[in-house]
C-alpha cells in the first residue's frame, strides 16, 4: 500500500530530525544571534558519506558566524529530504545543480554540461518552491560509470559508448532509485543504448556497490566521480563520450524564510565555504572519511581551519540542546 509507506517514511524522517538533538554538528560553539535560539537550522544530508560531509562544512561555517546549526545526517535520497526541506522539517542542504534540476523540475528542463546555466535554472526552479541557493562551488561530483580493470580489458571498454556490445551479458549495479533517475538507468537507455542483463539495488555509491564489483557479483556499477575507491581500487570510470551526465556543482539549498530571517551574512557564510570548495579538496576530504574511516565532522572541522574559515575555539558541539 503506496500511501502507508509515505505515511511511514514521513513518521521516520520526522523523528529522525526530532532527534536531531542527539547529532554534532562539529566541535565548534555557536554565539546565538540576537534572535535567540528558537530558529535554530537544521541541516540535512542525503543517504552517503560526501553529503555527511559537506552537511558538516556548511554547518560548522554557519557555526563559526555564531548561527545556531545542527545537523541530521543520513535523511535518505531526494524523494525524503525535498519534501522534508519543502515542509520546513530541514531548513538547509548541500545539493548537486545538475541532479536537482533534474528533480525540482521534473524532468522539464534538462541540465547541461554548462555550470552557470545550470545553475541559473535551478535557482529559477528553486525561488518558485520558497527557497534559495548559495554560491556553487567549483567543486563537483556527478555519476560515474565504473567497471574492474580486468572487465575494462576483457571487453575493451574505454568509453560508455563500448558497453553496448556487452551490456545485455553485464549485470549492472546502483543505488535503488537508479531505475527512475533521469542520468541513471533511463539516461543510458536513452543516450547510449544500453539494456543489462539485471539491474541489482545496492547503495549511494557505498562500500555495498564497491564489495559487489570487487566480488564480481556485478560486471558494471555506478559510482561517484569523486569516490576514493576508484583510484585505490585501480577501478575504471568509463568516459561520458555522448555528455549523459551534466554538471553537477556542490550548492547549499535553504528555506527563503530562513535565508530572510538572518539576513545577507547567512548567504555569505556559506558562500564563503563554497568558494574554497574545488573538486580536488572534496576528493581528498571523501578519502579522508571512506578510505581512513575519520568521522565526517572532524574532516569538516580541520578543513574549516585550514582554509581559515573557522578559528580555534576550546569546546562545544554546534548541536541543538
Amino acid at each position: 500500500m503506496p500511501e502507508l509507506r509515505t505515511l511511514a517514511r514521513g513518521a521516520c524522517l520526522a523523528l529522525a530530525v526530532a532527534c536531531a538533538a542527539c547529532t554534532s554538528a562539529g566541535s565548534l560553539t555557536p554565539r546565538p544571534p540576537a534572535r535567540g535560539p528558537s530558529a535554530m537550522i537544521t541541516v540535512g544530508s542525503f543517504n552517503f558519506p560526501e553529503s555527511v560531509l559537506l552537511a558538516y562544512l556548511y554547518a560548522d561555517g554557519l557555526a563559526a558566524k555564531g548561527y545556531p546549526v545542527r545537523v541530521v545526517p543520513d535523511l535518505g535520497t531526494r524523494e525524503l529530504v525535498d519534501p522534508a526541506l519543502m515542509a520546513d522539517l530541514i531548513q538547509l542542504v548541500p545539493e548537486y545543480t545538475g541532479s536537482a534540476l533534474e528533480f525540482v523540475s521534473l524532468g522539464q528542463v534538462r541540465a547541461t554540461a554548462s555550470a552557470g546555466t545550470t545553475a541559473s535554472a535551478l535557482a529559477t526552479y528553486m525561488a518558485g518552491r520558497g527557497l534559495v541557493i548559495g554560491r556553487p562551488a567549483a567543486a563537483q561530483d556527478g555519476n560515474a560509470i565504473v567497471v574492474t580493470a580486468a572487465t575494462a580489458a576483457r571487453y575493451r571498454l574505454r568509453t560508455i559508448s563500448d558497453l553496448a556490445q556487452v551490456a545485455a551479458r553485464l549485470v549492472f549495479g546502483g543505488p535503488p532509485e537508479c531505475p527512475e533517475r533521469a542520468y541513471c538507468l533511463p539516461g543510458l537507455r536513452l543516450v547510449y543504448g544500453l539494456r543489462f542483463r539485471e539491474f541489482v539495488p545496492l547503495d549511494a555509491g557505498g562500500p555495498l556497490t564497491r564489495q559487489a564489483l570487487a566480488a564480481g557479483d556485478i560486471g558494471a556499477a555506478l559510482l561517484f566521480t569523486t569516490d576514493p575507491a576508484i583510484q585505490a581500487q585501480h577501478l575504471v570510470a568509463l568516459a561520458d563520450n555522448r555528455g549523459l551526465q551534466p554538471a553537477e556543482n556542490v550548492v547549499p539549498v535553504l528555506r527563503r524564510a530562513t535565508a530572510s530571517r538572518y539576513g545577507p551574512g547567512l548567504l555569505a557564510a556559506l558562500d564563503a565555504v563554497s568558494a574554497r570548495l574545488s573538486t580536488a579538496a572534496l576528493a581528498s576530504l571523501d578519502a579522508q572519511v571512506q578510505l581512513d574511516g575519520q568521522a565526517p565532522q572532524a574532516v569538516a572541522e580541520r578543513w574549516l581551519r585550514a582554509a581559515d574559515l573557522v578559528a580555534a575555539v576550546p569546546d562545544g558541539p554546534g548541536a541543538a540542546p
